[in-house]
């Protein structure tokens, strides 16, 4: 696992695992993508699954195969390792690089 991983630490590889605020929001509105959020402070939309990241691998089942999983945190310090394992685990997923702070502006 940690070989597959280290292809994201290239600026290229970083630049398929991020996602800005104006992408997400084009995704979200596209009904492309979800929002999971691994804060401990709950986002209620319905667009969101609030997933802590100690839950995430007993969640992976709830999670959609055919949406992009945007993982948001507070400071994006835990999402960029969140986005990483759904994508090991076969999600196309991308960290939010705002954070929550960009999550206000796209829901």
């Amino acid at each position: 696992v940690g070989k597959r991983m280290l292809r994201y630490a290239t600026p290229e590889g970083n630049k398929k695992i991020k996602i800005l605020k104006d992408g997400a929001k084009k995704l979200l509105d596209n009904n492309s993508a979800i929002i999971v959020n691994i804060k401990e402070e709950k986002i209620n939309h319905e667009k969101v699954l609030n997933i802590l990241p100690q839950e995430l691998e007993k969640s992976l089942n709830i999670l959609p195969k055919n949406k992009t999983i945007i993982v948001s945190c507070n400071t994006h310090n835990r999402s960029p390792f969140a986005a990483l394992f759904l994508r090991e685990k076969g999600f196309d997923a991308k960290y939010l690089v705002d954070g929550t702070n960009s999550l206000k502006e796209i829901l």
